[in-house]
């Protein structure tokens, strides 16, 4: 049974940091694309960043290029999203989302709130 499970969000401030992970189990993990995707409180959901399935092939939404790093370890089967300079307009519930064919799977989310 394919499973995905976020974790690492919680509650910074402006400018701060955080390192969000997600723990792939179910299927063979270094063999798919992998992405962020977030939801805003109120907003639809956006596509935030995706990687290759070995890692050389980045891509991120214009919104959080330079200040978020996508990054995988498929010895660990694991995707991080390392997130600086965090701005409010960041607060969002973050999935991961892997590309594994007919219809992607979902993690369960991990909320992010960026708050003074």
């Amino acid at each position: 049974q394919v499973q995905l499970v976020e974790s690492g969000g919680g509650l910074v401030q402006p400018g701060g940091s955080l390192r969000l992970a997600c723990a792939a189990s179910g299927f063979t993990f270094s063999n798919y694309w992998m992405n962020w995707v977030r939801q805003a409180p109120g907003k639809g959901l956006e596509w935030v960043s995706r990687i290759n399935s070995g890692g050389s092939r980045i891509s991120y939404a214009d919104s959080v290029k330079g200040r978020f790093t996508i990054s995988r370890d498929n010895a660990k089967n694991t995707l991080y999203l390392q997130m600086n300079s965090l701005k409010p307009e960041d607060t969002a519930v973050y999935y991961c989302v892997g590309d594994l064919g007919a219809s992607p799977e979902w993690g369960q989310g991990t909320q992010v709130t960026v708050s003074s």
